[in-house]
């Protein structure tokens, strides 16, 4: 059971895994969702993405221990070298992973499942200044593309993907993809699944409603001209008939 299973709704309460078993985790999902990492040593040194969840990892270890200065104080140092800013609070599943990471925000109560990819720019927020949750539930398998953010206590469920740059303030289904702002469904559930049990990251095939709705006007503008056209073709052939 992931570690994540109780806040999902889940009652049984997993135990936690090692450290070293979620970082080799965290780096091992890397080669299956970026072409360009190229063997474990360079995803290591150079992805500030895996920097990033490596020291959140032992933060988010402390904060749950109680020890909640030390656990941000080691947020801030990755935030400082890594440009991604995670709350030590916030609760994220196995193979976690940031590409390109850079201008992630993620709040204290944000909760992330398992195989969960999130692109730059990508902001997990509240809208309230009340305690008690206020960040989004991000559940296994989603994909969130560069510039988005979630805002709010909602739920995005497992397997969905959201647009670049898009806004999400309303929950989303498992599987669907959502786009726009305020972001709207524009795909129906279907598979993540690709060959050999890697996630498909075909994000960059999302539909165009707008482009969808002009295209219909454009059809029946072309069909009422067509239909004028014929009854001003018909007029005209029967005006000499009835002088």
């Amino acid at each position: 059971m992931s570690m994540v299973a109780t806040s999902f709704g889940g009652n049984a309460k997993a135990p936690p895994r090692g450290l070293a078993t979620l970082w080799r985790d965290d780096v091992a999902c890397v080669k299956a969702r970026d072409p360009a990492a190229r063997n474990v040593l360079e995803v290591i040194l150079t992805y500030p993405g895996v920097h990033a969840i490596i020291w959140h990892r032992l933060a988010n270890r402390l904060w749950r221990s109680g020890f909640k200065f030390p656990a941000r104080f080691i947020a801030w140092l990755a935030r400082l070298v890594t440009n991604v800013d995670i709350h030590p609070g916030a609760t994220i599943g196995r193979r976690f992973f940031i590409d390109h990471g850079a201008g992630v925000v993620i709040g204290e109560t944000a909760v992330i499942g398992d195989d969960v990819t999130i692109y730059h720019g990508v902001t997990l927020g509240g809208v309230s200044w009340s305690p008690g949750r206020r960040h989004p539930i991000i559940e296994s398998g989603v994909l969130i593309g560069c510039g988005a953010k979630i805002l709010g206590p909602i739920k995005v469920g497992a397997g969905a993907r959201i647009g670049a740059n898009s806004v999400v303030v309303e929950e989303v289904p498992p599987g669907v993809t959502a786009v726009g702002i305020p972001a709207r469904i524009v795909r129906a559930p279907m598979s993540r699944a690709a060959a050999g049990g890697r996630v498909n990251l075909d994000h960059h095939l999302i539909a165009d409603p707008v482009g969808e709705v002009l295209s219909l006007l454009l059809d029946r503008v072309d069909f009422l001209e067509a239909r004028l056209n014929h009854m001003r073709g018909r007029l005209k052939a029967s005006a000499p008939a009835e002088e």
